[in-house]
């Protein structure tokens, strides 16, 4: 078992903090580009 300070992590890029890695996103990691859904909808609304 992994512990969660050797996952990867990438910062968001509507708020910009730092998040991990999760086994929902094992299949698109590279694609994923926001921490949770309100920071993907917001961001979507200001481009």
């Amino acid at each position: 078992m992994r512990r969660k300070a050797d996952l990867p992590s990438k910062p968001c890029l509507h708020c910009g903090r730092p998040f991990s890695w999760r086994r929902k996103w094992a299949r698109c990691w590279g694609e994923v580009r926001f921490c949770s859904e309100r920071c993907k909808r917001d961001g979507r609304q200001r481009s």
